[in-house]
C-alpha cells in the first residue's frame, strides 16, 4: 500500500514518523508525500497548545475530504487527549502515543478491509491508558527522507505536571532506552552515513530515572560518544538541573558534542515559575546558564518563553525581559500562553489574549537582538559545518555549524559534508562564510 505520512509537533514525533515509515518500507509498503495519491493517510498529531489541535482537527478534515475513498488514521498526543475529536472527525484508525508498531497493522487491516469493502465501517481503535506504561518503545532509529542529521529518541514520558502542560497525561511516565542499546543504535546511524545524532525525548533530563541503576543523562550521553566517535553529538531541550559542575566538567572533554544547550525557561520571573510550578526559579537558572558560558568555547544557550500567562502582571513581565536580556539568549522560541482544559492552569485568572500577543512581540524584539548580537560574535570565527541542502536560486548551500546556527556559502554538491567554513558577516537571522580549503 502507498502511506502518506503528516507530522505536527516535536522533534519526538518526528522521530516516531521516521521509525514508522522505515518499518512501513521493511513491510513491504510505499510511503509519499502527504499531498500525493495514497491508499492511507497518517496525521502523527500534536497537543502542546490550543494552536496545535486547530492544526490537527486540520489535518485530518483535510485528508478526509481530499481522499474520501483512501483510509484516515490518526496517532499522536491529540489523539491521546482527544479521542472523541478524532473519532467524530471519521478517522477509520484512532490510536495515541502507545504502540506504534501495533497502529501499523492496525493501519494494514484496515487498508485490506476497505479493499473488501469500500463502504466505512466502525473505526479501528487502540487508545491505551498512558499512566499504565512502564517499558520504553521499542523504536528503528532512522533518519526523515533525504536529512543528513538523525534523531535518536531515548526517553518518553515526564513527571514534571507543570500547571500549564497536558503532555504528562498524553504520554505517560518516565521511561528510557536502555544505555547499551542506544549505544548499538546509535552505531547503526553511523553505519548508514549520518555525521549528527540528535539526542532526543519528552523530557530527556530524566533519563535513567526509571533503570533504578544510578545513571543519568550524562552517562548516556559518554556512553553513546564513546560508540560513534567522529559522529557529532546535539543533545534535545534539557531542564536547567541537569547543568551541574559535574556535567559540563564531564561534557566538555567529550570532542563531538555540540555546544548548544536548549535550557526551557517559560518565565524569567521566579513568581511566574512557581505558579507554572516549575521545579527551579531564576537564581538556579542562571546559574546553569554561568556555568555553560564559562565552560564551553561560545556557547549557544537557547530557550523556549510563554508570555501572558495567567496572573502575569506587567512588572513580571518586565521582570522576564530583563531576565532574558540577562541570560544573552541565542535564540528564543516565544509563544503567547495557550489555555489547556484539564490543566490547572486553565482555571487561573487568564490575561486577555490581545495582550499576551503583544507581550510576545515585545519579547520577540528582544529575542531579535540577543541572536543578532550572538551571530556576529561569530564573525571571523571557522566553523566546522554540515552541509545539508541547496538555498535559493544564488549558488548557496546551506549547513549548521556545531552552534546550530545556520551557515550559507556559495558552493555546490555539499550535501553531508562537513568542512571548515570561515565566518565573515550575518544577516541577524544567518551567517554567510566561505570554505577555507
Amino acid at each position: 500500500m502507498k502511506v502518506a505520512i503528516y507530522t505536527l509537533g516535536c522533534k519526538v514525533n518526528q522521530y516516531e514518523t521516521q521509525a514508522m515509515e522505515r518499518e512501513l518500507r521493511a513491510r513491504g509498503h510505499e510511503t509519499v508525500p502527504f499531498g500525493r495519491d495514497a491508499d492511507a493517510y497518517v496525521v502523527n498529531t500534536c497537543s502542546v497548545t490550543a494552536a496545535s489541535d486547530q492544526k490537527c482537527r486540520q489535518a485530518v478534515h483535510r485528508a478526509r475530504r481530499e481522499h474520501p475513498e483512501a483510509v484516515v488514521a490518526v496517532c499522536g498526543c491529540w489523539s491521546q487527549t482527544h479521542a472523541a475529536e478524532a473519532r467524530a472527525l471519521g478517522a477509520d484508525v484512532l490510536t495515541g502515543t502507545g504502540d506504534r508498531m501495533g497502529f501499523l497493522s492496525l493501519l494494514e487491516r484496515a487498508v485490506r478491509d476497505k479493499g473488501a469493502s469500500p463502504e466505512r465501517g466502525a473505526p479501528l481503535e487502540a487508545v491505551d491508558a498512558p499512566f499504565e506504561r512502564r517499558h520504553f518503545e521499542w523504536l528503528p532509529a532512522g533518519g526523515l527522507e533525504g536529512r543528513t542529521r538523525a534523531l535518536l529518541k531515548v526517553e518518553d514520558g515526564c513527571a514534571n505536571f507543570c500547571s500549564y502542560c497536558i503532555i504528562p497525561y498524553a504520554r505517560g511516565p518516565v521511561r528510557s532506552l536502555p544505555m547499551g542499546e542506544a549505544a548499538v543504535q546509535a552505531l547503526e546511524l553511523k553505519n548508514r552515513g549520518y555525521q549528527e545524532i540528535v539526542l532526543t525525548g519528552i523530557e530527556i533530563s530524566s533519563w535513567g530515572r526509571d533503570l533504578h541503576q544510578g545513571l543519568t543523562l550524562i552517562d548516556l550521553l559518554e556512553a553513546v560518544s564513546a560508540a560513534v566517535p567522529g559522529v557529532r553529538l546535539r543533545l534535545g531541550s534539557l531542564e536547567p538541573r541537569t547543568i551541574t559542575e559535574e556535567f559540563c566538567e564531564r561534557a566538555a572533554v567529550l570532542p563531538d558534542l555540540c555546544p548548544q544547550f536548549h535550557l526551557s525557561l517559560q518565565s524569567g520571573c521566579a513568581e511566574t515559575l512557581r505558579r507554572m510550578r516549575r521545579k527551579y526559579d531564576t537564581a538556579r537558572y542562571l546559574q546553569s546558564v554561568e556555568l555553560l558560558k564559562k565552560t564551553f568555547r561560545h556557547p549557544a544557550v537557547t530557550t523556549d518563553l510563554i508570555t501572558g500567562f495567567p496572573g502575569e502582571t506587567e512588572e513580571e513581565f518586565q521582570e522576564t525581559l530583563a531576565f532574558i536580556r540577562t541570560c544573552g539568549f541565542a535564540r528564543m522560541h516565544i509563544f503567547p500562553y495557550s489555555q489547556r482544559p484539564g490543566t490547572p492552569a486553565a482555571e487561573m485568572e487568564q490575561v486577555p489574549g490581545p495582550l499576551r500577543a503583544e507581550r510576545a512581540r515585545i519579547a520577540a524584539e528582544a529575542a531579535a537582538a540577543m541572536r543578532r548580537a550572538y551571530l556576529e560574535e561569530c564573525v571571523g570565527r571557522t566553523e566546522e559545518v554540515l552541509f545539508e541542502q541547496p538555498a535559493g536560486e544564488e549558488g548557496l548551500f546551506s549547513g549548521h555549524a556545531p552552534n546550530y546556527a545556520e551557515v550559507l556559502v556559495k558552493g555546490e554538491g555539499l550535501r553531508n559534508r562537513l568542512l571548515p567554513v570561515k565566518i565573515t558577516r550575518t544577516d541577524g537571522e544567518f551567517l554567510y562564510g566561505e570554505l577555507e580549503e
